[in-house]
């Protein structure tokens, strides 16, 4: 660890309003800058490639001595940077950001999802999702494993998106990773019990076939913990039969595409 480094860095975060505003030109998570400020932790070559490409100063020279290192700035000060308009779609998500992140802690965490697979019928698929918050935001990862035929090496899908609480209720948006061919979104009910444990709505995407059909499914979000094993968890993914002894029944009734008598749209169920 350089001992220079932190006093150096906390001299360059002083040529701007706040350590929260350099943090968001950043896009560094609060938390973890804080440990760069403190001297805890250092950061990686790439992220140290960033900060010095921010500050408009060379990898070198921000671990110099601290005395040498400010004599160099008043020789050659840092300019605060203009900060960068808006565009009208940034503006709509900060928007949505603002108002809907209260009250979201509560279900960051590990969860499985269950839900009949647009690509696979009659197949009840378990994904994992990481619901996590970054500073201000609260993003989720979707992990799906396939391997429907048992043998080779299974496939890997990745979602990544955004969260917001709005109305009571829970919305995810988000795209697939690997072709970009794909996007989904999910509404979910909260639970208004202390312990988070399972979760139900609507799943609204495309199917994987190829015929691309959009479907609206039902989902389950099962809360598993803050923190996991992921060599434990992901074998427990993939594709299951509907009747599979594994799924419990209340899992099967929630995620049962059916629409009673006398309902007039496709519901989620509680």
């Amino acid at each position: 660890m350089n001992e220079s480094f932190p006093e150096n860095l906390r001299l360059l975060c002083s040529y701007y309003k706040s350590i929260a505003d350099v943090c968001r030109r950043l896009s560094i998570n609060r938390p973890q800058f804080n440990r760069y400020l403190s001297g805890t932790t250092f950061p990686s070559n790439s992220t140290l490639r960033r900060v010095c490409d921010f500050f408009g100063v060379e990898e070198h020279e921000i671990l110099l001595p601290h005395s040498q290192f400010r004599r160099l700035l008043q020789v050659r000060p840092i300019a605060e940077q203009e900060p960068i308009a808006s565009t009208l779609e940034q503006q709509y998500f900060d928007k949505l950001n603002s108002i809907g992140q209260h009250g979201i802690d509560k279900y960051v965490g590990y969860y499985f999802e269950y839900y009949l697979s647009m690509a696979y019928p009659g197949k009840v698929l378990r994904t994992l999702v990481c619901i996590e918050r970054q500073g201000s935001k609260t993003y989720y990862q979707r992990t799906e494993r396939l391997n429907p035929r048992r043998t080779g090496k299974p496939f890997h899908g990745m979602y990544k998106g955004v969260v917001q609480f709005l109305g009571d209720r829970i919305f995810l948006h988000d795209y697939e990773t690997l072709t970009n061919l794909e996007m989904t979104q999910t509404i979910l009910y909260p639970t208004f019990k202390n312990r988070v444990d399972r979760l139900t709505g609507l799943r609204l995407g495309v199917s994987g076939s190829g015929e691309r059909m959009p479907c609206c499914s039902r989902v389950v979000y099962e809360f598993i913990g803050k923190e996991i094993k992921r060599n434990k968890v992901f074998p427990l993914l993939g594709l299951y039969d509907f009747d599979d002894e594994h799924l419990d029944d209340d899992i099967r009734d929630s995620i049962r595409n059916d629409i009673a008598e006398g309902e007039w749209h496709f519901r989620a169920r509680f």
